[in-house]
């Protein structure tokens, strides 16, 4: 039976200033899991609309598998204005199809097949993809990898979806200005952020903590095991879906037998590669790729 890295969400358009590109955090880490040769998926719902039929004809020529709910609501776009560094800021379209993805049996089938999940905060905006997300989750065999990419966006999260997403998780991902964030939401101490980590970590019983920190490195946090990597200097183009690339990355290679050092290592590499390409899906140099055999 066919195994699945499932990302689970948003897939939208990211219209920037030369004009739309094909993204959303669960799109991007989907795609580049795949780049590794592992079978990933895109779980999401788009409009009946020229859209919805253009996000349709880009997977079909990225070869990105997908399960895509076509619905009554228009497909979701985002502004993106960049700064002088490629740094992105986002005004997200409120009431688009990817705010309402129903469970359905299919669905459920494919749950069933799912050894890594991704999801965020930002699709749990909704009730309906909320608890569809939750279904999802539940659903899926008891040792798989529930990868909470928390990706807080514009004013769309909670205390209770942030609390029950890192409950229903076993790997989180957050970057430094998130976890600062969130240890405001939660009052938690006024600690560094390795230390808030690793309350994260025993507070939510996760497997592993990723911290990233822009230009200042990455961490990974795990039971008995710390790893540090430093951002390497590159040309930006602009940042958009380096994070999601990090997150498929690292899955790829954990799921393919790597030590957290290694998997940590290809992703930072993996990520500042995107940061020099435009967009948040570019291919990957085929060395890269390699380092990582299915």
């Amino acid at each position: 039976m066919t195994k699945y890295v499932v990302g689970m969400g948003e897939a939208l358009f990211d219209c920037l200033p030369e004009g739309r590109k094909i993204g959303g955090a669960p799109a991007n880490f989907a795609y580049h899991v795949g780049q590794f040769g592992l079978d990933s998926c895109v779980v999401s719902a788009i409009g009946n609309d020229e859209l919805g039929d253009d996000i349709v004809r880009i997977f079909d020529n990225k070869k990105i598998n997908s399960q895509l709910q076509r619905t009554e609501f228009p497909t979701g776009t985002v502004q993106v204005e960049l700064d002088n560094q490629g740094v992105p800021t986002y005004d997200i379209k409120e009431g688009v199809a990817w705010d309402n993805i129903h469970m359905t049996d299919e669905l459920r089938k494919l749950a069933t097949q799912t050894e890594a999940v991704c999801f965020g905060s930002l699709a749990q905006r909704n009730e309906v993809s909320r608890k569809s997300i939750q279904q999802f989750i539940e659903a899926m065999p008891e040792d798989s990898l529930k990868i909470f990419d928390i990706n807080l966006r514009q004013n769309f999260y909670d205390k209770d979806t942030i609390r029950n997403s890192c409950r229903m998780a076993n790997i989180l991902k957050i970057n430094d200005e998130e976890l600062v964030t969130i240890s405001r939401i939660f009052g938690y101490p006024g600690i560094d952020l390795e230390n808030k980590c690793w309350l994260l970590m025993g507070k939510y019983n996760l497997k592993i903590l990723i911290l990233t920190c822009g230009t200042n490195g990455s961490y990974v946090f795990a039971p008995g095991q710390y790893s540090f990597q430093a951002t390497p200097k590159v040309e930006v183009a602009d940042t958009i879906g380096a994070g999601d690339s990090f997150t498929g990355a690292f899955t790829a290679a954990i799921l393919s037998g790597l030590s957290i050092p290694d998997a940590h290592k290809l992703a930072v590499e993996v990520s500042a590669y995107v940061c020099t390409q435009s967009g948040a899906m570019p291919t990957l140099p085929q060395e890269i790729i390699d380092r990582i055999k299915k």
